[in-house]
Parts: C-alpha cells; sequence; structure tokens
C-alpha cells in the first residue's frame, strides 16, 4: 500500500500515476485527513508533554498555586479528552482511504486507457487452423462427454460445471504436469494452501477492501474463500522479517479459486474461460527489492515453458497503466490461441507488486544480520489456469472426426491415454 508520508512527499508523482491509470481516487481527502491528523496529533503531544510538567509541580507547589495547577491541569485533560477521539477517527478514516489507492505503475509500463494500448512483447507457435470447422471448447467438451455443463448448473448454477472421466482425468493431469514442470524443472517449492482464509490475508494481498463483492464470503466463520491460491501463499510469512540470503523465495501451488465474477455479467457466458469456481496452478516469489524485476522475467519464461511443452500458440502483451491490476506496479499477460475460436484468450498474468502487498502483510528481510529491515517486494502469476488450459487443449488438438489428440506431454499423466474419443 501506499504510505500517506508517502504520498506527501510525492504528491505530483502519485497523481501523475493515478491520471495514468485512468483510476479514481481519494488522493485529496487523504492529504486533507494527514494534515489534520498531524496537526491533532502535535497537539496533543504538546498538551500531554505540559500536563505532566504541571502535575508534577502541584506536589511541590505554594497552596496559594497549587489549586491553579490543578485547574490548568484539569483543563489540558478535558482538552485531550476531547482531541483523542478526533485523532482515533481521523486515524481510522485515513487509513481505510489508504487502503483503496492502487500501486504506482514502474516507469518501464507503457501509458495507456486500457486493452488497446497494451503492448505484444512476443509470440510463439504458429495460430492452428483447421481444413474441417473447427469447434469451440464446450461443443467438443460435450460432444466428448468429459464437459457437463447442464449437470454442473443443477448442482450449483450458472457458470459451474462437471468434467467427467476423461475430463476429470485431463484436469488432473494438467495440474500435476504444471507442478512438476516447476517443482523440479523451475525450482519452486509446493506448498498446499487453506482454501479457507480470515479477512486481514485478503487484505494483506489487496483483495479487500477493493474486490469485496467478488469473493464468497462465509460470515459465520469470518472467512473467506479464496479467488487464488496468491493469497494464502503470499501471506504465508505474513508479519515476518526473513534472513535475506533466503531470497528469492518460490512457490507454487495448486488449488481451487472462488470468485463471483460480479464484473462480468454476459461476458464468456458459454465454456470454461469465465467460472465461479476453477482450477490453477499459482507462482509466488518473495524477492528482494533489487532482483524483482528480473524475477517477473523469469516467472514469465517458467509460464511460457508450460505452453511450450503443450504445443500451444499464445502471445506475451505488457499491460498499459490503464489495464493493470490494483496491486501490480508491473503486469505481463500471456494470451493463448483458441484454435477453435480463432480468438486469443488470457490464460496466465505474471506481475511484480513492488512493496505493495509486503508492507499490507508487513512482510520483511535483513540483507545481512542486524541490518535495518526493509520490505521485500512479492509477485505472483498464473501457471496455468487449468480451465482455460484445457479449452485450448481441446480447441487445438481437435480433430474432424470428433476426437481430441492428448498432447504428448500429457500422455503419461493420462496412462498413456493419446486419443480422447466421442462418448
Amino acid at each position: 500500500m501506499l504510505t500517506a508520508q508517502f504520498i506527501r512527499e510525492h504528491d505530483d508523482l502519485v497523481r501523475q500515476a493515478m491520471e495514468n491509470r485512468h483510476a479514481d481516487t481519494p488522493l485529496d481527502r487523504i492529504l486533507e485527513l494527514d494534515r489534520r491528523r498531524r496537526e491533532v496529533l502535535q497537539e496533543l503531544e504538546g498538551l500531554r508533554s505540559e500536563r505532566n510538567q504541571r502535575s508534577s509541580r502541584i506536589g511541590a507547589a505554594a497552596a496559594d498555586q497549587r489549586q491553579a495547577l490543578i485547574d490548568e491541569t484539569r483543563s489540558m485533560s478535558a482538552r485531550i479528552a476531547e482531541l483523542e477521539p478526533v485523532a482515533r477517527e481521523t486515524e481510522q478514516e485515513l487509513d481505510d482511504l489508504l487502503l483503496q489507492m492502487p500501486n504506482i505503475p514502474h516507469e518501464s509500463v507503457p501509458i495507456g486507457a486500457d486493452a488497446e494500448d497494451n503492448v505484444e512483447v512476443r509470440q510463439w507457435g504458429e495460430r492452428t487452423t483447421f481444413g474441417f470447422a473447427g469447434r469451440p471448447h464446450w461443443e467438443i467438451g460435450e460432444l466428448l462427454g468429459i464437459v457437463d455443463f447442464e449437470r454442473g448448473a443443477k448442482l450449483a448454477g450458472a457458470r459451474f460445471e462437471a468434467l467427467i472421466g476423461h475430463g476429470a482425468a485431463l484436469s488432473r493431469a494438467l495440474a500435476t504436469f504444471m507442478l512438476d514442470m516447476h517443482i523440479w524443472e523451475h525450482g519452486y517449492t509446493e506448498v498446499a494452501p487453506p482454501y479457507l482464509v480470515k479477512p486481514d490475508i485478503m487484505l494483506g494481498t489487496g483483495q479487500l477492501p477493493k474486490f469485496g463483492e467478488e469473493a464468497y464470503f462465509l460470515e459465520r466463520d469470518d472467512l473467506y474463500l479464496i479467488p487464488t491460491a496468491e493469497v494464502p501463499v503470499t501471506n504465508l510469512h505474513r508479519e515476518e522479517i526473513l534472513d535475506g540470503g533466503r531470497l528469492p523465495i518460490r512457490y507454487t501451488a495448486h488449488s481451487a479459486c472462488f470468485r463471483r465474477e460480479a464484473g462480468a455479467a454476459g461476458r464468456d457466458t458459454r465454456g470454461l474461460i469465465r467460472r465461479h469456481q476453477f482450477e490453477k496452478v499459482e507462482m509466488v516469489k518473495l524477492s528482494a527489492p533489487d532482483d524483482s524485476l528480473e524475477e517477473l522475467e523469469s516467472m514469465v519464461l517458467n509460464a511460457e515453458a508450460v505452453l511450450q511443452r503443450l504445443g500451444l500458440a499464445y502471445r506475451v502483451v505488457l499491460l498499459c497503466t490503464g489495464d493493470m491490476g490494483f496491486t501490480s506496479r508491473k503486469t505481463y499477460d500471456l494470451e493463448v490461441w483458441m484454435a477453435g475460436e480463432q480468438r486469443y484468450v488470457e490464460i496466465s498474468s505474471c506481475s511484480d507488486c513492488g512493496d505493495f502487498q509486503a508492507r499490507r502483510a508487513d512482510i520483511k528481510f535483513r540483507r545481512t544480520a542486524g541490518a535495518h529491515a526493509e520490505y521485500v517486494h512479492t509477485l505472483n502469476g498464473s501457471g496455468l489456469a487449468i480451465g482455460r488450459t484445457i479449452a485450448a487443449v481441446l480447441e487445438r488438438y481437435q480433430r474432424e472426426d470428433g476426437s481430441v489428440e492428448v498432447p504428448t506431454a500429457l500422455q503419461p499423466y493420462m496412462g498413456g491415454l493419446a486419443f480422447i474419443n466421442p462418448a
């Protein structure tokens, strides 16, 4: 998060950053409250000091002076009693508003308003076309009998599905395949996190208060279903000071994810692209500040390696200031080519959040023993979204007879199965 001191001392920079983000923020109110808070605290400090001085003189004061000192201390105590709730209320409102301020984009991020201003960095693979009428993945999944949208909706409502037979096996195979790559080839440590977390944990990674309406909340238990494994995994080291020699710390986790998709009405209503419950393999890093941008680049390469091993064409896009996420200072999206629909779809988003989340979660490190504690930089990225990868595989490897070839890399994870045939 941005601190009041940082905003006060870098007013022009923050204003320009929020303008570049096209973000409507309470910046003026924050500066007003910060000024008011400092004035009140200064007055309180002066009154407390003066009251203590007068109180210490009462016992030794002459009789004709004692009552005057008592009256003065009482008057000061009354004024202090008036100011203390003002200070608390001002502090609380200021803290609440600071939580609404997004991160400041890194200077290397292109300035733009929306996705139209994002910059394509590179492409990989050939965008598959067919000599027959290619189908979208939802038609393929239903034809094969491996994705059942109707029964998923019967069980839980819209934007839920049931994976059946080879569909469930494909999901499990992809998750294990991705984890194996990240663990054994890319050097991540696997974590199996809780799927329910406390409100402070959601706040630590920036889901609250900004995205509260998107989250599933269990009021009776005061717990949230996680929207991504980024939330619990980043917070593993909440309120800790780490040994700088351990950095960077690299974690990977496979989890279910839960999102209301409140702001996605009418978008990707068919298929596996935008669901209330989905699975994802997440990558999380805790890095020294000097290294985080380099760690971001390597995280993107780790996600790309999965797509390349699966033979899925994609492009890497650098997001502009107006299209970046709330907590990010720099983000790359990986967009996979959906051969059946002939369009690109986001399948991974990799972000460097700087110290924005670390300040909220209070995660620090020391470069050497006894050195000043600094905030780490946090990074996160999809490695990859399972449902969207299933969709991309079905569309890319479909055949005219309705069957789907299993990518070579996945066959060992599916008992050697080479083709999924119609039911």
